[in-house]
């Protein structure tokens, strides 16, 4: 079956197979969280990309191999709901951006700087720190050996814009220049990038309205 990305809360999540890491994004929550289970094919070990929501959908997803990290993107309520319940039910590693980590309850084991590696299996996620919509928001970039980079944006980037500033100016222009350097300066059109909420895109489709989105502000 085709990947397209597209999940709805409480309807079946979509599964998408690259070469070394499966993908699946499941909608859980009142406010249409996206939450991403990504597996090693080599090794079957699995990583948690935000436990936002509905731990026993959750864990139907990560189903009986063995859950080894959960990040989390950034500390805004609607991102963790579910982590406590995950962490006591799998007794898997935290990790969350180290400015973030004070708002988030349940304790980080791994704070992330900008730059950090994070494994799952043999596959190499890297932490990419966005300021802006929180102090810490990071994203994961798995730049596939076999094809082309992958992106969790979190609440950083979505398909129409950056994430909300809460009408900070500052905090906008820190977050836009962020996904502007870090992310469309770096990457290729061809990125494919899943949000926290929503549809996936790729830079390509969103890169024509960047100056668009810096004369708006948001």
């Amino acid at each position: 079956m085709t990947y397209h990305g597209k999940v709805t809360t409480g309807g079946p999540p979509d599964v998408r197979e690259l070469a070394e890491l499966i993908i699946t994004k499941m909608s859980v929550g009142d406010f249409d969280n996206n939450t991403y289970l990504l597996r090693c094919r080599r090794t079957d070990e699995q990583l948690l990309i935000d436990a936002a929501a509905e731990p026993d959908r959750i864990m139907s997803m990560v189903g009986d191999d063995r859950l080894g990290k959960v990040v989390t993107t950034h500390q805004h309520g609607d991102h963790w709901q579910a982590l406590a319940d995950v962490v006591s039910t799998t007794g898997t590693q935290t990790y969350a951006g180290a400015a973030d980590v004070e708002g988030i309850p349940v304790p980080t084991d791994h704070p992330l700087q900008d730059g950090d590696r994070i494994t799952v299996g043999e596959c190499t996620l890297e932490v990419i720190h966005l300021v802006g919509h929180t102090p810490g928001s990071v994203a994961l970039l798995y730049d596939d050996p076999a094809g082309t980079p992958h992106l969790w944006s979190g609440d950083c980037l979505f398909p129409g814009g950056v994430g909300n500033t809460f009408g900070s100016e500052e905090n906008f222009r820190s977050l836009f220049r962020d996904v502007s350097t870090k992310v469309f300066d770096r990457l290729p059109d061809e990125t494919w990038f899943y949000p926290g909420h929503g549809n996936d895109s790729t830079l390509g489709a969103e890169r024509p309205h960047l100056a668009e989105w810096q004369s708006r502000g948001w």
